[in-house]
């Protein structure tokens, strides 16, 4: 499954929309994403499954690149 994370850079800051940055990820659950990501000090800020037309749309966009964990 493809999850669309949704995060800040900097744990400490406050979340600002402008900031929020996203970047796809292949794993079996939102659990697995979240667990994958604890290193990196993210600020996520939503997991979201992407299926059907919307991971179609997504696919089609320039900045789509699934890491895989």
């Amino acid at each position: 499954m493809i999850y669309k994370v949704y995060y800040q850079e900097n744990v400490l800051e406050v979340p600002v929309r402008e900031n929020t940055k996203s970047l796809y990820i292949e794993a079996s659950s939102e659990r697995e994403v979240r667990y994958a990501l604890k290193d990196r000090k993210y600020n996520i800020e939503f997991v979201q499954l992407l299926e059907g037309n919307h991971l179609s749309y997504e696919q089609a966009s320039e900045n789509y690149k699934v890491e895989k964990i």
